[in-house]
């Protein structure tokens, strides 16, 4: 560690305040059990960005758009992606960028859940660690501050996992008699 990360922490530790990413702080010990290119995606702070590929499909019904649109769901979409993540102590903001549409949410850690805002729309989740990473589990949903039942969004899954030594993601929303929402999958370079 350098001198300045170490005078920094060792500051911030006297100080009270938890140096730990967002992720660290809700996985504790369980972290250092995450596949390397998750742990070091999750793991920093500050203005990243990181650069991949993938697909995004979206519902075809008027209802299906409507309800994307206002939770700022991605478009249809196949090529490059671009992911950037401010993370510091109070959480991160995550802007992903499908071609010329955008995905902007803001995620922040409390009673050990991740809560993202998207839109109007707050959802609360457990991670779970498996074999190849994360599953993120819905606990709640709010939209304009009222909860919905959590049954309408039985058909919403998060998967955060490690192929080949790359990060990869596959992520679905589909809300009953609505049908799909949106489904995007791919994976990022994370680098060094």
């Amino acid at each position: 560690m350098s001198g300045l990360a170490s005078a920094r922490s060792g500051s911030e530790q006297a100080s009270g305040i938890d140096a730990r990413s967002l992720y660290q702080r809700i996985l504790g010990a369980d972290f250092e059990r995450l596949p390397a290119s998750l742990r070091a995606l999750h793991a920093r702070d500050g203005v990243r960005r990181y650069a991949g590929e993938a697909e995004a499909s979206r519902g075809a019904g008027w209802l299906s758009r409507l309800c994307g649109g206002i939770a700022g769901l991605p478009p249809a979409h196949a090529g490059a992606i671009e992911v950037e993540i401010d993370a510091g102590r109070h959480g991160e903001t995550w802007i992903r960028r499908f071609g010329h549409g955008a995905m902007r949410s803001r995620l922040r850690e409390r009673d050990g859940l991740i809560h993202e805002r998207l839109g109007p729309m707050a959802f609360a989740f457990a991670l779970e660690l498996v074999d190849d990473g994360l599953i993120w589990r819905l606990r709640s949903v709010r939209a304009l501050g009222m909860a919905l039942p959590l049954s309408w969004f039985d058909g919403m899954r998060a998967h955060e996992f490690e192929r080949e030594g790359r990060y990869r993601f596959d992520v679905r929303a589909a809300l009953p008699g609505i049908g799909l929402l949106v489904h995007y999958h791919g994976w990022l370079t994370i680098g060094d």
